[in-house]
């Protein structure tokens, strides 16, 4: 049976421009799959057509059970978006946004005063709801947004980015809320450029680069991927490069990595911080000096380069978004 969120081949064009070429994507109920990949892939236009906001040109998407192409008016009944902006009436104070959608949606408005609250509550947003929402820090907006979204307590969520420019307190903070609502049922597709907030996040992750899905799995099956763990070490002298690179050959899983020009050796490992303590224990026996040591986990543009050779340029999706808006 397909996922709560299934998609098949859906392809979407504007103009000479192939933003999705071919997407697939089945997500399993109560889990959430994370759409990583850098601006420009595909990702926002897969989730607008996905949400109804898009038809696509060929494909099959059902959502919460239901075509999207066939009953559109259904599936809008049945998910929560929340976009890579905060789509709130400044001049509305946080509780009248959040009323107003629940009118919208046909509540009676003692229960939509109700839900209010309770989202209010439930988001920290309490003591600023009678405030303008054009007062609001950046991440305040982003809670106020997402709390809309879930109004009528949707079972399928699509968040587009929703993390972008938020400081690292709120990054945690609308973490938690995911969390939260994931735990109580809710299906998510997240969209993403950051790997950390998809590893923090989701059960399954797809990587998606000009339109096409070019790898899925877990995040430690993808890291695996690009070469998993590796050490780093920068010596203070230059030739202290050959004995430290024989160390690091005595605890690696691969050629070692020298650059001359930094002192800064790398290979990859297994074992974690265990190995690394027993690399700079012996390095302190060899008598070499370090300038900097460290575990690291791959990047973003590890990912990339290892799955398509090229780093995830930050371009701007906004070919497909500006042609979307015409």
């Amino acid at each position: 049976m397909p996922g709560a969120i299934y998609a098949e081949g859906l392809v979407k064009t504007f103009g000479d421009v192939r933003a999705l070429d071919g997407v697939d994507l089945d997500v399993p109920e109560g889990t959430v799959l994370g759409l990583l990949g850098p601006n420009g892939a595909g990702k926002t236009t897969a989730v607008r057509c996905l949400t109804t906001l898009l038809t696509p040109d060929s494909g099959k998407a059902v959502v919460a059970g239901i075509d999207v192409l066939k009953h559109p008016d259904e599936v809008r009944r049945s998910i929560g978006l929340s976009g890579q902006f905060a789509a709130v009436d400044e001049y509305l104070t946080g509780r009248e946004n959040l009323q107003m959608v629940g009118r919208l949606y046909q509540m009676r408005a003692k229960e939509a005063k109700a839900r209010a609250g309770e989202l209010l509550d439930r988001f920290h947003l309490a003591d600023a709801a009678d405030r303008p929402s054009k007062t609001y820090s950046g991440g305040m907006r982003r809670r106020l947004d997402l709390a809309a979204a879930l109004v009528v307590s949707p079972p399928v969520m699509f968040m587009d980015e929703p993390t972008t420019g938020l400081d690292p307190r709120n990054r945690q903070q609308l973490w938690e809320v995911i969390q939260e609502l994931v735990a109580g049922g809710t299906t998510l597709l997240l969209t993403t450029q950051y790997l950390e907030e998809a590893d923090h996040l989701a059960h399954d992750i797809c990587v998606v680069d000009h339109g096409r899905v070019i790898a899925r799995g877990t995040s430690d099956q993808l890291k695996a991927r690009t070469g998993g763990e590796r050490v780093e070490v920068v010596v203070h002298r230059r030739d202290h490069i050959p004995a430290a690179a024989e160390v690091l050959r005595g605890f690696g899983k691969g050629d070692v990595g020298v650059a001359e020009h930094t002192r800064k050796l790398t290979v990859p490992v297994s074992g974690g911080a265990k190995l690394l303590a027993e690399v700079i224990r012996e390095l302190d026996v060899r008598g070499i000096e370090i300038d900097d040591v460290g575990l690291r986990r791959p990047t973003l543009d590890d990912v990339f380069i290892s799955l398509t050779g090229h780093a995830a340029e930050l371009t701007d999706e906004g070919n497909s978004t500006k042609e979307a808006g015409k």
